[in-house]
């Protein structure tokens, strides 16, 4: 019986449908968009595509929305250190 309900969950979780990651590490700032329906409808969705907070907010002003900070977000690596050379 273990068997058996280990098979149907092992099943119910490979038919789940996947999420892709909603946060685009290249912006630091996130947009999460709330829509409802009258009948269910709607959802929500994350979009990150600000470069500031103030830029998102401007944006989300009026709408069912929030901004936050890009938990994912990697910034641009710094570039590389030139070695200061001596002249003898």
């Amino acid at each position: 019986m273990r068997v058996l309900a280990w098979s149907a969950l092992a099943l119910a979780l490979m038919l789940a449908p996947a999420h892709a990651q909603a946060y685009d590490p290249r912006y630091p700032v996130c947009m999460k968009v709330y829509e409802g329906g009258r009948f269910g409808g709607g959802g929500e969705w994350i979009d990150c595509s600000y470069t500031s907070l103030p830029q998102c907010r401007a944006t989300a002003s009026g709408r069912a929305a929030m901004c936050d900070l890009n938990p994912y977000y990697a910034p641009p690596a710094p570039p590389p250190r030139r070695a200061h050379r001596r002249h003898h």
